[in-house]
């Protein structure tokens, strides 16, 4: 029997040393095999990275390196910034991951007077104010190239309320160092883009900002009758007198994947051709694409041009200030905080512009970037031209339609030739697959006026921008000269969720009180009357009755003033009230309900496995 009960004891430990060295065995391969899995339990798979990232990160043939600078002591009191630090640092982490090696990531503290706070600025990093003790805070990203030729990039500061487009933004980063070449970019204008360097006059700065993005093309619209493939992007500035070989040539672009921007204009200000040339004809400096806008859908009228009294920008006539109806600034409402190219801008800019709509038998997709409010009009182009030198009378029998005309949107579909009986080589019917086209109504928004200030210092000239115009056209080109991968990465959800049923309690809550506060409204209202009416001239009372009347009318309305604040004081102590209960049944079961049941689950599991244990022996 003894002997029977030491082989026991015996193979229990050799059982308990078995399951130890399985578990350490088992530790070892999962660190080994499984330390890239990974599981997002989000609700919106905010840690997922999208197709278009995933894309660009395979695509990465070199090693990378990317630096995280984040000021951890400064922001000890900024506990929004280190949530959103978190954030940054986990999908860097999972790109990192998903790159198998070829992306180096580590994170950096650049404390203030160090070696790596030099570092950081010198890398282009944007520090903000307000750290602990007046410290600044460092939060920015820096990606370098191991083999050092492409230049450093950065993402100086990530700015929280760009967070719906951290994604992109290091996705954008990365696609930057992958690429070694800056992008192609044909321009085809019949404005004076160029300048003209005889009378000294310098191109127009959008396109040198445009230089600095891209190798641009400058093409001759007179003779266009094929687009190289390998321009990325095509921007088409007010297209007039084009010829049908033209036209073909663009809609084939676009039907072979090119990224074509369209500018548009029912009066372009800055068109300097003669309103009546030699033959007699008369140019009223509009510009339309109608032949391919009606095989996209698209529906624009060259002759119309849109008012809005509530953004009308002042100019300056005759030495008086003067609201311009034609002349609109369209700030952060009226632009599309959804859009990557839209989603930073403040102010845009534009002058007498036209506007798109959709036809009613189209497939296409038209998703706004820019447009006016809901005051806004739309008039003949030619009643603009007439009131130049008085817009004020544009303002005469003003009526607006209530309705927001789109200015600058993104077309999406599988588009289809407007050339359908044309037969060339390479000729295409159909794209084949979904493309995008971005159009503008206005070329005005690129001309300086409408966004730098010019003042001469030092013998050379500075230039101010008061408006994000530039911005926006650099952000168009950034957008569709980047991979179809990148163009697939659109604004993402927050982080931080919001508490659902405590908004939901204040609203109810809110509509309570706005509910009491008219009552009180009506009530005072009432009141006031019936003391009007008490008046001694009105009636003929006497003015003790009147008195009297007034002091019995005014205590009642004390009363019920007084009850009412009572019943606003209940409801506000009600929707405390619920808050609260809401507050602790969150606690009770994530700190008592969860573990307890999670324990008994144990001990349950414990007790039957004990039972099973003592009738086995």
């Amino acid at each position: 029997m003894r002997h029977l009960q030491v082989s026991r004891s015996f193979l229990l430990r050799l059982a308990l040393a078995g399951i130890a060295l399985l578990f350490l065995l088992t530790i070892a391969v999962s660190s080994m095999s499984l330390r890239t899995a990974r599981m997002d339990l989000t609700a919106d798979r905010i840690y997922t990275l999208t197709p278009g990232t995933q894309q660009i990160v395979d695509g990465l043939r070199k090693p990378l390196t990317l630096t995280l600078y984040f000021s951890e002591h400064a922001t000890r009191d900024l506990p929004q910034l280190r949530s959103y630090e978190q954030r940054v640092h986990e999908m860097l982490r999972e790109i990192a991951v998903r790159a198998h090696g070829r992306i180096r990531f580590r994170v950096i503290d650049p404390v203030p007077y160090s070696d790596d706070e030099d570092a950081a600025e010198s890398y282009g990093l944007s520090p903000a104010s307000g750290g602990s003790n007046g410290e600044r805070v460092f939060f920015g990203l820096v990606g370098m190239s191991a083999s050092g030729d492409v230049p450093p990039q950065a993402i100086p500061f990530f700015d929280p309320a760009r967070e719906s487009f951290v994604e992109y933004d290091i996705a954008k980063l990365l696609y930057e160092l992958g690429m070694p070449t800056k992008p192609r970019l044909g321009v085809v204008s019949s404005l004076p883009v160029e300048g003209n360097l005889v009378i000294g006059e310098p191109a127009w700065t959008v396109l040198r900002q445009l230089d600095q993005l891209a190798d641009v093309t400058n093409i001759d619209p007179d003779g266009l009758t094929h687009i190289d493939p390998a321009i990325k992007v095509l921007l088409l500035i007010h297209p007039k007198h084009l010829s049908d070989d033209a036209l073909y040539a663009i809609d084939q672009y676009v039907l072979h994947g090119g990224h074509l921007v369209v500018y548009v204009d029912p009066d372009a200000e800055m068109d300097n051709a003669p309103l009546v040339d030699s033959h007699g004809v008369v140019d009223d400096h509009d510009s339309d694409l109608r032949r391919l806008f009606e095989a996209w859908g698209v529906v624009y009228d060259p002759t119309k041009v849109v008012l809005d009294r509530s953004q009308a920008l002042t100019i300056e006539l005759n030495g008086n200030s003067i609201a311009h109806p034609a002349m609109l600034g369209l700030g952060a409402q009226d632009l599309n905080h959804d859009d990557v190219v839209t989603a930073s801008l403040q102010r845009v800019n534009f002058s007498t512009a036209g506007f798109f709509e959709l036809a009613p038998d189209t497939k296409a997709r038209l998703i706004p970037l820019v447009q006016t409010s809901d005051e806004a009009t739309v008039v003949p182009a030619q009643r603009v031209r007439d009131a130049a030198s008085d817009p004020s009378v544009l303002l005469d029998n003003y009526e607006p339609s209530h309705e927001r005309y789109v200015l600058a949107a993104r077309l999406r579909d599988t588009f289809r030739t407007a050339f359908p009986e044309r037969h060339d080589k390479g000729h295409l019917a159909q794209a084949a697959g979904p493309g995008e086209v971005v159009l503008v109504a206005d070329t005005d928004l690129l001309s300086d006026r409408l966004w730098i200030d010019v003042q001469p210092l030092l013998g050379q000239q500075q230039l101010t921008p008061f408006a994000n115009n530039g911005d926006f056209v650099a952000n168009i080109v950034d957008n569709l000269g980047g991979s179809t991968a990148l163009l697939s990465i659109r604004g993402r959800v927050n982080s931080q969720r919001p508490f659902t049923k405590v908004r939901a309690l204040q609203a109810a809550a809110d509509r309570k009180f706005l509910v009491k506060k008219k009552e009180l409204e009506n009530e005072l209202y009432e009141t006031q009357r019936r003391l009007a009416e008490l008046q001694p001239a009105k009636n003929g009372a006497t003015p003790a009755a009147a008195t009297g009347e007034q002091r019995r009318e005014v205590e009642q309305y004390l009363q019920r003033k007084l009850a009412i604040g009572k019943e606003l004081r209940e409801v506000q102590h009600q929707l405390n009230a619920e808050i609260d209960a809401l507050g602790l049944r969150l606690k009770f079961i994530n700190i008592v309900l969860v573990p307890g049941l999670v324990a008994l689950f144990g001990l349950i599991y414990g007790w039957r496995r004990t039972r099973r244990s003592r009738r086995v022996v």
